[in-house]
């Protein structure tokens, strides 16, 4: 695996999930994003293995808080994105 890239006080740090970080290459990355759908845009366009459609259908936990609806989300800068698979129970 490769280390994150460099981090600015403008950046989100992005956290894989483990099996994003076996497509990625990388546990985590930072991006200049305004809002959650910059954040994917930035993300799939950098990591072209990767699908907007596969990171939609994961959650997403910003600053510790998950959301559940998050393509309006802003972001702000300085913010932790985790994405997470989705646990589904009976």
């Amino acid at each position: 695996m490769t280390r994150p890239e460099y981090s600015s006080d403008m950046t989100t740090q992005v956290i894989f999930s483990s099996e994003l970080q076996r497509v990625t290459g990388v546990r985590e990355t930072n991006v200049e994003a305004e809002d959650y759908r910059s954040l994917v845009s930035e993300i799939t366009d950098r990591y072209k293995e990767l699908m907007a459609t596969d990171i939609m259908d994961m959650s997403v936990a910003i600053n510790g808080e998950i959301i559940t609806e998050p393509m309006l989300e802003k972001i702000s800068p300085g913010s932790e994105v985790h994405f997470l698979y989705r646990i589904e129970g009976g």
